[in-house]
Parts: structure tokens; sequence; C-alpha cells
């Protein structure tokens, strides 16, 4: 899947815009794990892009604020054992990540009043566990 990367529609990661850096992996593997650079880390800076819409970039630097170090986001991948297909995990994740924080908006909830015969049967169970409890209490009252 090298190429660009689809977000969202026909808004896409151009290849130009993002940064590869590779890396030793860690964890298990033996002479294998410590001669090749499987590890990948890509970043992607967001603020400087004109790949997005503005609104969306404005939108993912918001959602984003926590994750970003200069405007640019990254993405680490370790998880398989050849390169290439860390490469493609890691863009898929940066192409997940950015279409969330693109997302727009959920529409706001409208809040209505609670129907009366709801809130009665809630009382009435209520009242009703309170009953049962009463009831398990040794004392005569």
């Amino acid at each position: 899947m090298s190429g660009p990367y689809v977000i969202r529609g026909a808004v896409s990661l151009p290849e130009a815009e993002l940064m590869w850096r590779f890396s030793r992996s860690s964890g298990p593997g033996g002479q294998h794990v410590n001669t090749s650079d499987s590890q990948v880390e890509l970043r992607f800076d967001l603020a400087a892009t004109g790949a997005l819409p503005e609104v969306w970039k404005a939108r993912a630097l918001e959602r984003l604020a926590g994750r970003l170090v200069d405007g640019v986001v990254s993405v680490r991948a370790s998880e398989n054992r050849s390169q290439w297909r860390n490469r493609e995990t890691a863009a898929v994740r940066l192409a997940a990540l950015l279409a969330e924080a693109t997302a727009p908006p959920p529409k706001p909830r409208i809040k209505r009043k609670v129907p009366r015969g709801i809130n009665e049967r809630r009382l009435r169970e209520k009242k009703a566990r309170g009953e049962t409890k009463r009831g398990r209490s040794g004392r005569d009252w």
C-alpha cells in the first residue's frame, strides 16, 4: 500500500511529506534483531502541511495537541519482524489517527424532559427496593 495514504474521501497524505526513521527494534529475536533496522518511526509535519484543508488542520492540531512536538505528529511500529510491514503498519496507524482527529464534531445532545411515567416508575422501584431492604432487618418496628 505504498503511495499516498487516504485519510478520508479524496484527501490523502503525500509520500513527499512523510519522514521515515528506522532503528533497531527491541525485544526478542536473537541475532536478527541485533543487525536489522526494523522499527519504524513515521513523522508528519501537521502544522506545515498543505495536503489537508485548513479546517481539518485546525481541528487536528487542537485534538492532537498532546501528541505533537513542534507541530509534528509521530507514530511508531515495531510489531512485525520486517521493516516493510512495520512501514505499512505505521502508515495505516497515522492515517487512522488523522482520520479520527479531523472528523467533524458530533452533534450536541438535545436535553429533553423525562416523561412523567418513567419518573413515576423509577420512584415506585426505589420505594419497592427500600421496602425489601427494610424487611430484611430483624427489628420489630
